[in-house]
């Protein structure tokens, strides 16, 4: 048995939360939009060819913002190809996923499923082959309300009233000598600052998001946030990171513990941006958008299934990266929502990527089901239930060793108050693979009245940590009450079992 002690004290916060926060991504890869959210013939398809059943379980996972269209794809990818009568529109290849793209769903398809939704767009422009002028033209065709030559098009195409996105990402993954019209830093910085002029010419109200590091493992990583912004910093409003962690060579304490790396990666971009802050001697801040983060088995698995493994012949929506998500992975999603939570003062939008079947907490097969994997719980209950301020946390918790980090705190928390409500949220990770672990919540400036509910991810009876939700078994991982919770003297006691994610609503009052 471990033990670990969290304090949380009403005076001592980090902010309001971002509920940008719980963003999530749909890109045109693998079948994340075709036979993914966009089906027509399925049986439970609308007249407008989107699936209800992923509907349904997308508004039950509560995703705030969805990053469209890419990604990879969006560096090849020209917007006016997806507009206009569908049977007018060309079919093209696309060089990111070496596939079909017919264009049947575009820019009018995605509003239109995201006010089904009830999630914001956030909208991507093409400054791999593109650039100034094909985003400006864009950003007047969504969201200017008419009598212009792109405004009036996109009313000649069904929609009279603006879109009026607010939320742009200035290309994808620039960086990367992967993606179609690779840049250096310099040539990047350079571009996005007149294209975010433009923009923002068009429609001064926009906020705008500029490349940042692919990872921070890149070679270039710091450096380019750096030249970037020196050149950008008054035009733009973000700066992205992307991040993806998997368990290497069976070292599942050092994956457990990749939070540790998120942690000091958003810190490290939030230095470099100050910096640059500080040298150009700029008033305003420029947050991070982490608009792609999750787990993905990228390295061991020579299955047909990724990318590099695709060049077999061009075909229409394959199946790319369709991980299936355990306990494990599940737990590790958690705490990498914990990170994002804990820097949300900075963090203000950030992209699980992607939605559905692509590396997603939500899987459907074609004319058949769809479920939820492992991963769709935490996601879930943080978008649910993280409102108003975010608390600091004192945690003073036994340590468990890994190869990569060396030791590191078994249990991994973020906790939020929600005054009008009257509701402390613990959200509380177990790290350890063997042992259970006694926690204690201290609270200070609050008068703990009740437990509202008190729910557990873990590995179930007569699993392993390595249980999954499959087609045949969908319900296999899922939160179950978490008995082991207790009001004690006006502090939580809970028990949380080994390898366990877990959050646990408190009715509170101010002292």
């Amino acid at each position: 048995m471990t033990t670990a002690r969290i304090t949380i004290d009403r005076d001592f916060t980090i902010g309001q939360v971002p509920r940008r926060l719980f963003g999530s991504f749909v890109e045109h890869m693998g079948r994340c939009v075709y036979t993914g959210i966009y089906e027509p013939g399925h049986p439970a398809a609308d007249a407008r060819g989107f699936r209800t059943d992923v509907l349904e379980l997308v508004k039950e996972m509560g995703p705030t913002v969805v990053r469209y269209p890419g990604g990879n794809f969006v560096s090849g990818y020209n917007w006016e190809d997806g507009v206009g009568p569908v049977e007018d529109r060309p079919v093209r290849i696309d060089g990111a996923w070496h596939s079909i793209e017919t264009n049947a769903f575009g820019l009018h398809e995605f509003v239109e499923w995201s006010k089904e939704a009830g999630t914001e767009v956030m909208e991507a422009v093409n400054l791999g082959t593109r650039g100034v002028d094909e985003a400006r033209a864009l950003v007047e065709y969504a969201n200017h309300p008419g009598g212009t030559a792109w405004s009036d098009l996109r009313r000649r195409n069904g929609a009279e009233d603006p879109f009026d996105i607010k939320l742009w990402c200035l290309g994808n993954e620039l960086d990367g000598p992967w993606q179609i019209g690779h840049k250096t830093a310099a040539e990047y910085g350079r571009l996005a600052q007149e294209t975010a002029k433009a923009m923002k010419f068009v429609d001064p109200s926009i906020e705008l998001v500029a490349v940042g590091s692919s990872g921070r493992s890149m070679p270039t990583f710091g450096s380019w946030e750096h030249e970037v912004l020196s050149h950008a910093y008054d035009e733009v409003d973000y700066v992205s990171m992307h991040a993806y962690y998997q368990e290497h060579d069976g070292d599942a304490a050092s994956f457990l513990a990749e939070a540790v790396d998120m942690d000091s990666f958003i810190e490290g971009v939030v230095s470099t941006i100050d910096a640059v802050k500080a040298a150009g001697k700029h008033t305003k801040d420029v947050n991070i958008s982490f608009d792609e983060w999750n787990v993905w088995y990228q390295e061991g698995l020579e299955t047909e299934d990724q990318p590099h493994q695709v060049s077999k012949g061009w075909r229409k929506q394959p199946r790319l990266i369709e991980d299936t998500y355990n306990v494990t992975d599940a737990v590790v999603v958690g705490t990498m929502l914990n990170s994002l939570l804990r820097h949300g003062d900075r963090v203000k939008i950030a992209n699980q990527a992607q939605l559905v079947n692509v590396i997603a907490p939500i899987r459907s097969e074609e004319n058949g089901p769809a479920w939820r994997q492992a991963s769709f719980w935490p996601f879930a209950r943080m978008s649910a239930l993280a409102n108003g301020e975010i608390l600091r946390l004192a945690v003073k918790s036994d340590q468990v060793e890994t190869k990569k980090f060396g030791g590191v705190d078994v249990i991994d928390a973020s906790a939020t108050w929600d005054e009008e409500k009257g509701r402390v949220a613990l959200f509380v990770a177990n790290r350890s693979l063997e042992d259970a672990s006694d926690v204690t919540l201290d609270l200070r400036g609050f008068q703990a009245q009740r437990i509202r509910s008190a729910e557990v991810l873990t590995v179930p009876e007569g699993g392993d940590r390595f249980t999954a939700n499959v087609e045949d078994a969908q319900d296999a991982v899922a939160l179950q009450p978490l008995g082991d919770a207790a009001l004690v003297d006006g502090q939580l006691k809970l028990t949380l079992p080994a390898l366990a994610w877990a959050v646990v609503e408190l009715e509170v009052a101010k002292a």
